[in-house]
């Protein structure tokens, strides 16, 4: 007998070749998911912390007072919160929410010394994962709305606040969560967003798109799922949902050339929009960048160019040890030449001023 050698059918073999490919292509995509969350974690999930020698001081500022009042965010994390003012029986209270990367709230306590100083309590707090609050890391943007969201919930149960008008302040990531927070606690007054970006993912994009070209758009919508099944609803809003959910006043400042949120991710889109609304008020300046928009940076460039050019001066290893060594550096030169006095008076009278103006508009 003769064994006949059956040939494969011509479907079935392109029927192994499309699962073949089907599975290399669920591969690639996981791949990509795994890639993309895991950059999206490594850059912005962890702990910012303040650096100890150039954090602003209660008694650089002459008459302030400051209470802590911690207060549970969304996992019962205890987060810090500080409650300034200058006398009592203030006019409002005004909810401050810092940016991303600088600690939490101390680079901003010049800010709140000036709203204490013109008759408005000031009640800030160090976010999730930032300096005094408790949090192995930041987690991601959402959770900046999430922590405001559950400090205005505190705010609303403090007998020596819960009546007066309530405002809001965020700069960066402040900005983005003070407009976004609006779709969870509309009865506000007023809001002032300072290069605010519109929604969570977009620093992300921004930095992504400088490093990667427009290689970051397939990892985008892996970073949004991401975000979205980590944080829900608060990542799933916008801040331009938000400014249409309340009838607060809100003003939006930004500069031209600011590099860290682009006008397209935020104030363009804000105009586009807004432009026309009597709750509105833009504010547009040509070169004030991003990280000092409302402050003059002529002593703050000037000492941060003379430290860097101290620090730069030496070779120090990039590992653990070697960042300690650099970290002693800086301190040695902050502890001799940092003048405490510019330092922490440096706010833009005439921007800071309008801010002022703006809340008391809305009483």
């Amino acid at each position: 007998m003769h064994n006949k050698t059956k040939t494969p059918k011509k479907g079935s073999i392109w029927k192994k070749l499309l699962i073949g490919l089907a599975i290399v292509m669920m591969v690639l995509v996981m791949a990509l998911a795994f890639f993309s969350v895991f950059i999206y974690r490594e850059n912005i999930s962890g702990r910012q912390e303040s650096f100890a020698p150039l954090m602003l001081e209660v008694k650089d500022f002459d008459g302030l007072q400051r209470t802590e009042m911690p207060f549970d965010s969304n996992e019962e994390q205890k987060l810090m919160g500080y409650l300034y003012q200058k006398g009592k029986n203030q006019k409002g209270v005004i909810v401050l929410a810092h940016g991303f990367g600088d600690g939490g709230h101390n680079s901003y306590m010049d800010l709140a010394d000036y709203f204490a100083t013109n008759g408005y309590y000031v009640f800030t707090y160090d976010a999730t994962g930032t300096d005094e609050s408790e949090g192995e890391g930041v987690g991601g943007f959402p959770q900046g709305t999430i922590d405001l969201d559950y400090a205005i919930r505190f705010v609303k149960t403090q007998d020596q606040l819960k009546d007066l008008p309530l405002m809001l302040f965020g700069h960066s990531w402040g900005g983005y969560s003070a407009g976004n927070v609006l779709n969870f606690q509309p009865d506000v007054q007023a809001v002032i967003t300072v290069a605010a970006f519109n929604q969570s993912s977009d620093i992300f994009e921004v930095v992504g798109r400088q490093e990667a070209g427009d290689g970051i758009e397939v990892m985008m919508p892996f970073v949004n799922l991401y975000e979205r099944i980590k944080f829900g609803d608060y990542a799933t809003k916008t801040a331009l949902e938000g400014f249409g959910n309340t009838n607060a006043k809100i003003m939006i400042v930004q500069s031209q050339d600011d590099e860290v949120v682009p006008m397209a991710y935020g104030y363009n889109l804000f105009y586009e929009q807004y432009s026309k609304g009597n709750r509105f008020q833009f504010e547009l300046y040509e070169d004030r960048g991003h990280n000092h928009l409302f402050r003059d940076e002529t002593y703050i460039n000037e000492f941060l160019d003379g430290m860097n050019t101290y620090v730069n001066s030496f070779s120090f290893n990039d590992d653990e040890a070697g960042k300690a060594l650099r970290d002693e550096a800086k301190t040695s030169y902050i502890l001799e030449h940092l003048n405490r006095e510019k330092w922490s008076h440096s706010l833009e009278e005439s921007i800071v001023k309008k801010f002022v103006e703006f809340y008391d508009s809305a009483l």
